[in-house]
């Protein structure tokens, strides 16, 4: 067994090259070897969100407050409120954020590959994507 006191664990600013508006960030778990999970608690200020991205294994993020909104490449903005959880297919290219009046919680839970990678990262959303306008 191991513990890891939450005052071991402060939160942090997320890094700006992957996301768009203020984002903290609490580092949860990052479990050892033979286990991969990772799993980190991401606050987004409204309006906030994550860059286009995706994970070799897949991702679940789970709403623990406010409201937030996701967009799989292609398909429609799905909006998300507390107790709510997505599924992200492995390799499915994506984003997820804050709704533009809400702050919003998630903790967001991936494995870790053989390499140890567990998340690709690419340009950021467009306003337009954001919104759900996009051409």
């Amino acid at each position: 067994m191991e513990h890891f006191p939450a005052a071991e664990r402060p939160a942090r600013p997320a890094n700006p090259d992957w996301f768009t508006g203020s984002v903290s960030m609490v580092a949860l778990i990052e479990a050892p070897a033979p286990a991969r999970l990772r799993a980190v608690s991401v606050t987004f200020q409204p309006g906030a969100r994550t860059n286009w991205h995706t994970h070799p294994l897949g991702q679940t993020i789970y709403c623990v407050s406010g409201r937030g909104r996701a967009q799989r490449e292609g398909g429609a903005v799905v909006e998300f409120g507390p107790g709510d959880v997505i599924f992200f297919a492995p390799g499915e290219r994506h984003w997820h954020g804050a709704a533009p009046d809400s702050e919003m919680c998630h903790v967001a839970m991936q494995e870790a590959d053989e390499t140890g990678r567990h998340v690709d990262w690419a340009e950021p959303v467009a306003d337009a994507d954001y919104r759900g306008t996009q051409a």
